[in-house]
């Protein structure tokens, strides 16, 4: 990874280069259990109701410094990758000064040749089947911890509570950083 950086930052001298890190998460009306502490002899209750409704959060993750930008989209196709990838681009400055080197992991919608990859960002493609290289992966116990042992009546209850979250974890990018800031990830001076 750093000799690949080292090559895009001989390619573009003139540009600015950050090295994120991005990968989706499902969330959805199915509750997610954890278990919890209780007294001794009583059992923990936790409601739920299983249903089957989805949302899609794509995460991107900064990890030399912790900064994150998150999106909350109804699926995961190849279009809204591409509206994703634009509002990211937008989101860190992306384009003629700034190259944004995204590494993602081999989904079908982000290695298709229909993706409409934004000027500014240049996509990294994990090796298969190794998310333990996915900073990004990190993001979800982070993301998580307001849903867990919850029962939403709604989307749009799920939603708030994951848009809360997301603000949350934008303000607070030490803990984010100390968990996806992996020893081989390279640091950009």
């Amino acid at each position: 990874m750093t000799s690949l950086v080292r090559q895009v930052q001989a390619e573009h001298p003139e540009r600015r280069i950050e090295v994120w890190a991005g990968d989706e998460h499902r969330l959805g009306l199915k509750p997610i259990l954890r278990r919890v502490w209780a007294r001794r002899g009583q059992q923990p209750i936790a409601v739920v109701w299983h249903r089957y409704q989805w949302l899609y959060l794509y995460g991107f993750v900064h990890p030399q410094t912790g900064a994150t930008q998150w999106f909350l989209m109804p699926s995961v196709r190849i279009d809204i990758f591409s509206q994703v990838l634009a509002a990211f681009a937008h989101a860190v400055g992306a384009g003629p000064d700034k190259l944004v080197i995204l590494v993602v992991d081999r989904a079908g919608w982000h290695i298709s040749e229909h993706v409409q990859v934004p000027d500014g960002i240049l996509l990294v493609f994990l090796p298969p089947y190794s998310p333990e290289l996915q900073p990004a992966e990190c993001l979800w116990a982070f993301s998580n911890e307001p849903l867990v042992n919850r029962a939403f009546a709604s989307l749009d209850e799920l939603e708030a509570v994951q848009c809360q979250q997301c603000r949350a974890l934008q303000s607070e990018p030490d803990p984010i950083r100390a968990r996806t800031r992996f020893h081989w990830w390279p640091l950009i001076q």
